[in-house]
């Protein structure tokens, strides 16, 4: 099975869940896996930025990802995140983190060094070479400083065998419609922007990588196949009722949002390491309120 027609449908970037002691609670991680796969969600991204990766140490990323494989034990596919702003690091921990059962690599752009679009190009072309794993690129330039022009995106879907696809989440429908009128066939194209994803599906979309399948995966992933399927009255219905938790769920910072959205379902204590803090307690009341009427 192509990785366009395995990757379609809902991914769900997971949590990392901490202790009181901010140690990782391997428990309820294993709760939350168990929950988003009994709730329809298609596959799941370890080692995403939502998991809180630039708070944990590279034992613990290895850590987390033999677990996931483990818990998961092949009932949905599972794709490890990989990214930084320093390519040969990269390209290094294409050795040291577990990828056997791994589908792809997700990849962020580098973060912070701003670099022009023919560093971007030259940065995954390095990393796709090295990897025996499809990448899919990761553009998000309100996080890393730079986007990924839908040019750079073509470019490399073009020219480097084994870029596979991409997670959008520039919030730039243009660049979206520009990336599926031109790419070639096989090549995935999802959002990273659940607030988005239903008009994205609707415009040529595969789906969406997303932060609030966490915790409504089954009306989020629910919407999305709605969507897919070209139903699109029933999915806009599926999709007006979770906009407002897009709003309690990215008020302040990712994933405290979606953290405290678990906390109130009891399956993770509500527990970020610094310099994330939990949602502040007005929005958290309104998030719990919201939970309680669905």
């Amino acid at each position: 099975m192509d990785l366009k027609t395995l990757l379609r449908g809902t991914g769900v970037a997971l949590v990392t869940p901490f202790k009181g002691n901010l140690d990782i609670d391997y428990d309820a991680l294993g709760r939350v896996i168990d929950y988003v796969i009994a709730n329809g969600v298609e596959y799941v991204l370890t080692l995403g930025t939502t998991g809180e990766t630039p708070t944990l140490s590279k034992q613990e990323k290895i850590d987390i990802v033999n677990f996931t494989f483990s818990k998961i034990d092949k009932r949905v596919p599972v794709i490890v995140g990989i990214g930084g702003n320093n390519t040969r690091e990269i390209v290094e921990d294409l050795g040291k983190i577990p990828l056997q059962d791994a589908e792809a690599i997700l990849s962020s752009s580098p973060s912070y060094s701003k670099p022009s679009q023919e560093g971007l190009f030259q940065h995954y072309k390095a990393f796709a070479e090295a990897s025996a794993k499809p990448i899919i690129l990761y553009n998000v330039p309100s996080r890393t400083g730079r986007n990924i022009n839908a040019s750079t995106v073509l470019r490399l879907a073009r020219e480097v065998e084994n870029i596979a696809g991409i997670k959008e989440a520039g919030g730039d429908m243009a660049q979206c419609m520009q990336i599926l009128r031109d790419k070639p066939a096989d090549f995935l194209v999802v959002s990273g922007d659940d607030a988005l994803a239903f008009p994205q599906i609707v415009c040529g979309m595969d789906g969406v990588i997303s932060v609030a399948a966490n915790s409504f995966p089954k009306k989020f992933s629910e919407m999305v196949r709605t969507a897919l399927s070209a139903e699109i009255k029933s999915a806009k219905l599926l999709n007006d009722e979770l906009i407002e938790a897009y709003e309690y769920l990215f008020a302040e910072n990712n994933p405290a949002g979606v953290k405290a959205a678990l906390f109130e379902l009891g399956l993770i204590e509500n527990y970020l390491r610094l310099p994330l803090v939990p949602l502040s307690s007005g929005i958290h009341a309104r998030l719990k309120a919201y939970i309680s009427q669905i």
